[in-house]
């Protein structure tokens, strides 16, 4: 019989934490827009966080496939039902989130008639919706409440994944951070 997996692959690594970067660096590229507030690179960090926002729809329909084709590792046993419940539907949350997210930005700037530099190789093609400053607004006010609950998504992650670590002490933390020593 083969030895369950404990790791989980280099493509779902670079998935996850290439993901993660780049939701950083979106929250790193607002801030530093909103610090440049009338400047003109203020408009230039904009149009980078657009363009990495349609990156992360693409990266996260692509981890979306590469995860039915490679279903996720088993949470250790004896982990209560409730816990692979939640550890799910945070999951799920997430991917919603990650696909929701870039797509009301992409409808904001759709609906605005602004367009979408993708990193100085082209125009990303907009939506077909009418032009409308009041839905663009609608759009965005529907993107910030996805933020907000992309950072509560992030924050019981996190705390899960540290609980793991540090209390249940069930190597959970070992399968996605290389660095991290299996215990015995």
């Amino acid at each position: 019989m083969a030895e369950p997996r404990n790791r989980y692959s280099t493509v779902s690594l670079l998935f996850h934490w290439g993901i993660a970067l780049a939701v950083l660096a979106q929250v790193l590229l607002i801030a530093a827009s909103d610090a440049s507030d009338g400047q003109p690179a203020a408009r230039e960090f904009v149009g980078a966080h657009k363009a990495l926002g349609l990156t992360i729809l693409v990266a996260t329909l692509a981890r979306i496939g590469w995860r039915l084709a490679n279903p996720a590792i088993p949470l250790p046993p004896g982990t209560p039902g409730w816990q692979k419940i939640a550890a799910r539907a945070n999951h799920v949350a997430f991917y919603v989130v990650l696909i929701g997210l870039p797509l009301g930005g992409w409808a904001a700037s759709s609906a605005g008639g602004r367009d979408i530099d993708y990193f100085g190789l082209f125009n990303w093609p907009l939506l077909p919706l009418p032009l409308d400053r009041d839905l663009a607004g609608q759009f965005m006010d529907a993107h910030r409440a996805g933020v907000k609950l992309l950072y509560v998504l992030l924050a019981l992650h996190v705390l899960a994944a540290l609980k793991h670590q540090f209390l249940d002490r069930d190597n959970v933390l070992h399968r996605m951070i290389p660095l991290i020593p299996r215990r015995p």
